[in-house]
């Protein structure tokens, strides 16, 4: 008897919806007609707990006795409204500095009606602020406490603040978010 492994192919798409309650969403590609399941074991093996709304997406997608669904995430980037959002208003969102080295660090608490956070970077005793909008420009919906993430960190007016929120192998390989998708 012989089984056939099922073949994969690497797509870009669009998150239609997640819910990290439920444990999957929802991605649209102009590749395949229909949805395109994403399970939460997927996002967290890229390092991500959530991701928000028509964040761009590129993933390896496999045909399954279920339908479409998404094996490995490669790539989350913001949706593309908020990148022209931020195109009009350039003084609220300077462009991340890639220079500044990522740090490994665990979310503190991240309260999303509230719009902020905490984390601690590994070996510094000060939190790091998290914003709201720091986040969706990174592609992502919400933080769990004790999550793993890598961040850019500058001092503002009240302390150390994130000005990038990356998965956590980010923060440990090194590896650049700064990749466009086309």
């Amino acid at each position: 008897m012989t089984t056939e492994t099922p073949r994969s192919e690497v797509i870009f798409g669009l998150v239609k919806w997640f819910d990290p309650a439920k444990g999957f969403g929802f991605i649209l590609s102009d590749e395949f007609e229909g949805d395109i399941l994403l399970h939460a074991n997927a996002l967290r093996n890229f390092g991500l707990s959530s991701v928000c709304e028509r964040a761009r997406v590129r993933v390896s997608v496999q045909t399954t006795a279920r339908g479409l669904q998404t094996q490995e995430v490669f790539e989350v980037l913001p949706p593309e409204d908020l990148i022209e959002d931020m195109d009009l208003h350039e003084s609220a969102f300077a462009p991340v500095d890639l220079t500044i080295a990522l740090e490994p660090a665990r979310v503190k608490w991240f309260d999303k009606i509230k719009g902020f956070g905490f984390a601690n970077v590994f070996g510094k005793p000060e939190d790091v602020f998290l914003h709201m909008e720091t986040l969706r420009r990174s592609g992502m919906a919400d933080l769990q406490p004790g999550e793993a993430i890598g961040l850019r960190v500058t001092v503002g007016e009240r302390g150390r603040m994130a000005v990038s929120i990356e998965p956590w192998e980010s923060g440990v390989s090194g590896r650049k978010n700064s990749a466009t998708m086309e």
